[in-house]
């Protein structure tokens, strides 16, 4: 199941909720908004390949559980229509400018060494266990309704997304580490490098 097959059945993008550590979950108000029975909305979520669990709460809201998020990661990633006006020095991690390039260049880095080291193409989504790899995954869900929200918020969330990928890149490296055989885990964290390099604006190389 993508994001998109899951809006489709919706009717508009849900809304991730948490860190995702545990579980990846979204909620929605599109039956309310709708105006449709919310038990039968949920009986079409809960046919989606990868939806672990759908449960109706209050007056028609609806908590999907998803599998595994990892599927995010294999949609392209929509344009995030705007281009933040940070100034590019100071080169620091106080200059907001500087994280989100340096986000965008780091992962365009790890396309490059994934290809010098012999990282299998293709990833299993399920690989995507790690705390940091998930909060990416849980910010990047953040997209789709953003693009139809009337404030977005890209430029907190641009910078949100950079650091998440940050840690990712620090604790849970997509390439081998000293005697490390490349395997699908680093696949799967490359193609999710891939992404977050396709949302961040900035250079490849900084």
């Amino acid at each position: 199941m993508t994001p998109d097959e899951l809006a489709g059945v919706l009717g508009e993008p849900p809304t991730p909720e948490g860190t995702w550590e545990r579980e990846a979950v979204y909620v929605s108000a599109a039956a309310l908004r709708r105006r449709l029975p919310a038990e039968e909305l949920a009986v079409r979520v809960r046919a989606l390949d990868g939806v672990d669990s759908v449960e109706v709460r209050g007056k028609g809201f609806l908590r999907i559980v998803v599998g595994a998020p990892g599927t995010l990661a294999t949609a392209e990633p929509p344009d995030v229509p705007f281009e933040p006006a940070w100034p590019d020095f100071p080169r620091t991690w106080e200059n907001p400018g500087f994280v989100v390039r340096y986000g965008h260049a780091r992962a365009s880095a790890v396309q490059r060494w994934a290809r010098q080291l012999g990282v299998p193409t293709g990833f299993s989504p399920e690989l995507l266990s790690d705390p940091y790899h998930r909060w990416v995954l849980r910010v990047l869900a953040e997209v789709p309704g953003r693009l139809v929200s009337r404030e977005p918020g890209w430029e907190s969330y641009l910078l949100r997304l950079a650091l998440a990928y940050h840690d990712a890149h620090e604790w849970a490296p997509a390439v081998p580490v000293g005697d490390e055989e490349p395997g699908q885990v680093h696949a799967a964290r490359v193609r999710v490098a891939e992404v977050v390099r396709k949302v961040l604006p900035g250079p490849d190389r900084l």
